[in-house]
Parts: structure tokens; C-alpha cells; sequence
């Protein structure tokens, strides 16, 4: 039998007859326990956070977009469309032109992000099962359907006829305007229906047919600024970039949903990382406990240790008693705290025990990997702490 290891159990579950040391002891293991159950339920619940945050990308963005590498636009002819529509793994394709506009609503003005789809974009995304109010466009129509924060701050309703909803966009050319005329191009248009996906998106776009936009930016039929695609289940990514690029002869961008939220993704990764690294500070600070509790347990016991000693034990086995001492003490802990936060977060998302809104329960999300992280902090965290402990031992200490 490991005689460290024998001695470091006995001495980790016996009390000492120093009720101080048991006190120290006792907070070394309970803040360890503390904080890694503080931590899974962090990571827990920024897991949760960013799934709530992303969810709504999955109905707005498509699995794949291709768009110019350089200008706004380009041209795609009905064989590149048909090759597209061909490739094994692709369940749908819809063609996009968009712009920068003007929505002018009885002289209330909004810049927007003006986006024409064609008949076949509800197969690519899931936008329409978003609608608060009315209806998805008509093919071919000058029918909108807006964003709730834009028909709030303008003042529309879904088909508020009463009204009238003019888009502006200006012409492209060099020189003086000398009227309002010349420099906009204009269309009439009817809202039929109003979205709400997020803040941002309700403030900023408005779909309309694609046929609309053309006609505003005076592009050919064939020309657009984005083509969207949807994905089967089980496509390979990676080899249907490569069919796609083959098609076009003019350089595109292809980007999947996670390359179109770049920024989303980088400020959720970041915020994710930075409260982890917080928290790690916090787990470093209690285990101070654990190297106090350590060094009082050593000096207590060191009649004991002159006694092993004696009977031929080396230095460096006495060392390894205290230090497999302590890492007992902070992987036990931190396996029962990341249980504990397990439960915790398992409760929040049975039971709704923390409520963002009165509607809305704070979002969680159980995932291996932060058990991972959880329980790898702890114990590389827990084995230096120990050993910084056990270094406190010298022959000096157990022969006097």
C-alpha cells in the first residue's frame, strides 16, 4: 500500500485536536467547493446566453451566402443558377439584392437597410414565422414587410393605407443634384406585415420584393448583391465551397452563419472568456485557504512527522503526504461543487428560479465541456496550491 497516500486520507477525514486548524479546514474545503460550482454555473449560464442570442440567426441567416469578393454587386446567369441548384447538398437557393435606403413616412425619414428577396427566400430562412403582425408579401408587389422598431418610430401599422410609404434611394452618377428629383430614385409601397427578431434587425431592415429593389437601383435582371443557400442535413461544407466557387468565372465571398455574426461571435467568445478568467482569480483565492489550511495542518503535526522520520520515512515521501493531501481536498471539492452547480443549473431549467423578465427565465445551457473546464481548473489549480504547501517541509522540520 502507497503509505502517503494512506497517511494523507488519514489525515484529510480525521479531525485534528486543534479545533482552529479543523476551522481552516473546514472553509478551505467549503470555498472550493463554492467556487467551482460558481463556476460551471457562469460558464452554464453564458453557454445559455449565447445559444438565446444566436437562436434567432438560424430563422434570419442562411447555412451559406456568396456574395462579391469586391463592389456591392455581380452577375449570375441561369446556368451558374441551375449549376448551383444541381449540387448534392443544397435544398435551396434565393437570390437577394440590397441597399442602403430612405423610408419617408408622412415627412418622418429613417435610413434602412432596404433587402429584396425573390419568391423562394422563405425556403432558404424562416423570417416569415417571425412576424408579430399581417402577412408575408406577394410576389411580385410593392408590398414591405418592416421591422417593429421602424413602424414604431415612424408611426405605420400593416396595411395602414391611410399613410403613404415612399422609399427613396439615390442615384448613382457624379455631380450637382439641382432637384430632389434627379438625385432619388422613388417607389410607393404598402406594409403588409411587421417582423421581430432582435433590437438591431427591427430597427434597421425592411424586406421587399426583389423586382422593387431592382427597379430603385436600375439593375438588370440578372444582377444581385447576394445569393443565399440552404443546406441538407449531413452536406459537407468544405467540398460544396469548393463545387460553388468552380461555378462563378468573378471571385465571390462564401460565408456560413457563423462567418456572417463574426462580431457576435468574437464579443460572446470574449465575454465568455474574460468572466471565466474572473472566476479563475476567484478559485485562486480561496485555495489560499487550502495552502493555509495546509501549512497549519504541517505545523500541528509535527511531532508526528519526527516520529515517521525516525521510523524511515524519507523527507520527500512526507512532502508527498501533504501534497496528495491537499489534492484530495480540492478534487473532492471540486467534484461536489461542480455537482452541485450541475443541480443548480439543472433546477434553473426546470424550475425557472431566475427570471430575466416575468416571462422570461434567465437562459442556461449544460454542456461537457465546461464540466471539463470546471473540474480541469480545479485540479491543476488544486496540485500547484498543494505543492506550494508541501515545499514548506524540510529535514530540518521533522528532525527537530
Amino acid at each position: 500500500m502507497n503509505v502517503s497516500l494512506y497517511i494523507a486520507k488519514r489525515y484529510l477525514f480525521s479531525k485534528s485536536s486543534n479545533n482552529a486548524i479543523n476551522i481552516m479546514t473546514g472553509i478551505a474545503a467549503i470555498g472550493t467547493v463554492i467556487a467551482s460550482a460558481a463556476l460551471f454555473i457562469v460558464l452554464s449560464g453564458f453557454a445559455g446566453l449565447k445559444d438565446f442570442s444566436l437562436e434567432f440567426t438560424s430563422f434570419v441567416d442562411p447555412d451559406l451566402s456568396i456574395s462579391p469578393s469586391k463592389g456591392k454587386s455581380f452577375e449570375v446567369s441561369e446556368d451558374q443558377l441551375d449549376n448551383l441548384k444541381r449540387l448534392e447538398g443544397i435544398q435551396g437557393v434565393s437570390l437577394i439584392v440590397a441597399e442602403k435606403s430612405i423610408l419617408e413616412v408622412e415627412n418622418k425619414r429613417q435610413i434602412v437597410t432596404l433587402k429584396g428577396v425573390d419568391s423562394l427566400f422563405n425556403n432558404v430562412t424562416d423570417v416569415d414565422s417571425l412576424l408579430i403582425g399581417g402577412y408575408w408579401m406577394e410576389p411580385s408587389t410593392p408590398q414591405i414587410v418592416a421591422g417593429g422598431g421602424i413602424a414604431n418610430s415612424l408611426s405605420f401599422g400593416v396595411l395602414d393605407f391611410a399613410k403613404r410609404l415612399t422609399i427613396y434611394v439615390p442615384k448613382p452618377g457624379k455631380g450637382q443634384f439641382t432637384s430632389m428629383k434627379g438625385a432619388f430614385r422613388t417607389v410607393r409601397v404598402s406594409n403588409v406585415g411587421i417582423f421581430d427578431i432582435n433590437e438591431e434587425l427591427n430597427n434597421s431592415v425592411v424586406y421587399a420584393n426583389i423586382e422593387t429593389v431592382r427597379y430603385l437601383l436600375n439593375y438588370a435582371p440578372n444582377t444581385v448583391t447576394e445569393i443565399e443557400l440552404k443546406l441538407g442535413s449531413g452536406s459537407n461544407e468544405a467540398e460544396l465551397r469548393q463545387e460553388i466557387a468552380s461555378i462563378f468565372t468573378d471571385s465571390v465571398l462564401i460565408k456560413n452563419r457563423a462567418q456572417l455574426n463574426d462580431a457576435l461571435y468574437k464579443m460572446l467568445n470574449t465575454e465568455n472568456m474574460a468572466v471565466y478568467l474572473i472566476f479563475t482569480l476567484v478559485i485562486i483565492i480561496a485555495l489560499f485557504n487550502v495552502i493555509g489550511a495546509l501549512i497549519m495542518m504541517i505545523l500541528d503535526k509535527k511531532e508526528s512527522l519526527n516520529t515517521l522520520f525516525n521510523l524511515g520515512l524519507p523527507v520527500k515521501s512526507i512532502k508527498r503526504v501533504f501534497f496528495l493531501q491537499g489534492s484530495l481536498m480540492t478534487v473532492l471539492g471540486g467534484l461536489f461543487g461542480a455537482l452541485l452547480g450541475l443541480v443548480i443549473v439543472v433546477l434553473q431549467q426546470q424550475f425557472d428560479l431566475v427570471m430575466i423578465t416575468p416571462s422570461l427565465p434567465y437562459p442556461v445551457a449544460i454542456q461537457a465541456i465546461n464540466l471539463v473546464i470546471v473540474i480541469a481548473t480545479i485540479v491543476v489549480l488544486g496540485l500547484l496550491a498543494s505543492k506550494v504547501a508541501s515545499t514548506r517541509i524540510s529535514e530540518n522540520l521533522v528532525k527537530t
